[in-house]
């Protein structure tokens, strides 16, 4: 299934993913938002907020095909 992910601050300098456009993922069936933050070696402790599909989530829900997720880091006062 197709992914499109967005990862934001920091997080898009430090690894393969940034926020001018989206990076496709082609993930397994069942994965999540934190399954795939891992796989691309994006350790838990950095991420502060997941979006699956513009809404904030945990990051454990199951995806689905044509998903979008972003990843925002801790920064300022969050």
């Amino acid at each position: 299934m197709n992914i499109s992910l967005k990862c934001f601050g920091d997080l898009s300098k430090r690894y393969d993913c940034g926020y001018e456009t989206e990076t496709s993922i082609d993930a397994r069936d069942g994965t999540t938002a934190a399954g795939i933050a891992r796989d691309l070696g994006i350790p838990a402790s950095d991420v502060k907020i997941v979006f699956v599909n513009g809404k904030i989530t945990d990051g454990n829900q199951t995806l689905g095909d044509g998903d979008r997720i972003a990843l925002a880091p801790a920064t300022g006062g969050m």
